[in-house]
């Protein structure tokens, strides 16, 4: 099956967090050993290069873009597994950025206009079809709260029908601007040939569960680039494969469901921080990894990014309340070979 086959089909696609020791300088082999982890699991790709992995890898100072980029694809090459990398900024940039994943040989580009706050909608089409001209690409409704902007159901409309754009991710995490992009990609035409992602990280599940009719067609979400898949993520794996179980065989989507939503939902906001407008939610993906060892410690690149005042009670709370949710068992069978 090739990567587009596997991407329409739906997958487990965590985003990529980025491995630094005290010093806050990349960490080689536990970088690596997270991508060992995600492909152990059976995650049906990697994004890299993403809001998870730290925008500010970007920032010259720091130069870690094109190393971070490189170590994960040394890890995915020769799997069958879809590579995403992440693009942003103005035009320029964004183009750049794309040739540079296209010649390392990652499948698509998860392509963020966070930087483009005042463009005209019309303006961020013509920047999404000179990056699609490079690399296909995976839209990215991205949340206001963590530097995305409001886009209306028009921008979408238009979006979708950009020829090599082959897959969304949908994360506003609002409900009404989560159907804008699915109607605007029914209205487009482009259903069968533009995969649905979610990143609604308040909603995964639902989202994952849910049939939507638009212009005489039925649409899914079929699966997810989250950065809550970073962790735990082999149960994400086996969710995903019993919800598309569930929907192949015609089975009764009941009430245990639902409850299995809200632990998810729950559990993330331990690890994304809501409370403090997402301030930790880089932090709290870390110290999971911290806790199962994969990573040294939470350390970020800014070093004013970290847990919240709650936060750790928070996520030992879930650790307590949804056991069956973590696999932490799974990590330590398995953590020294990936540290290797």
């Amino acid at each position: 099956m090739g990567w587009r086959d596997r991407l329409s089909a739906g997958a487990v696609i965590p985003a990529h967090p980025l491995a630094l020791n005290a010093g806050r300088k990349l960490d080689d082999k536990r970088q690596r050993a997270l991508a060992r982890y995600y492909l152990a699991a059976g995650a049906g790709g990697i994004a890299v290069g993403v809001h998870t992995t730290q925008f500010e890898i970007r920032d010259p100072k720091v130069g870690l873009f094109r190393p971070v980029l490189e170590l994960a694809m040394e890890e995915m090459r020769g799997k069958e597994v879809i590579a995403v990398a992440g693009i942003c900024g103005q035009t320029r940039q964004a183009v750049s950025e794309a040739e540079f994943a296209a010649s390392l040989g990652y499948n698509a580009g998860l392509l963020s206009v966070g930087a483009m706050r005042d463009a005209a909608p019309a303006k961020l089409i013509e920047h999404a079809r000179a990056v699609a001209s490079v690399i296909p690409v995976f839209g990215f409704y991205l949340q206001p709260a963590v530097g995305g902007r409001v886009l209306p159901y028009e921008f979408w409309r238009g979006f979708a029908e950009i020829e090599n754009v082959v897959a969304i991710k949908i994360a506003p995490f609002n409900r009404y601007q989560t159907i804008d992009v699915i109607r605007a990609v029914a209205d487009s035409g482009r259903a069968d040939s533009i995969a649905l992602y979610t990143g609604n990280d308040d909603t995964i599940l639902a989202d994952l569960l849910t049939p939507y009719q638009f212009s005489g067609k039925e649409l899914r979400i079929k699966g997810g680039l989250l950065g809550h898949w970073a962790v735990w993520t082999r149960r994400a794996v086996e969710q995903l494969d019993r919800v598309h179980q569930a929907i192949e065989t015609g089975g009764r989507i009941g009430t245990d469901w639902l409850t299995l939503a809200t632990q998810i939902t729950d559990s993330n906001a331990a690890f994304f921080d809501p409370a403090h407008n997402f301030h930790g939610c880089i932090a709290g993906l870390h110290e999971v990894l911290r806790r199962q060892g994969l990573l040294e410690g939470r350390w970020c690149l800014n070093p004013a990014e970290d847990l919240s005042p709650g936060q750790m009670e928070e996520i030992d709370r879930v650790y307590r309340a949804y056991p069956h949710l973590n696999d932490d068992q799974f990590v330590a069978e398995h953590r020294d070979q990936w540290l290797r």
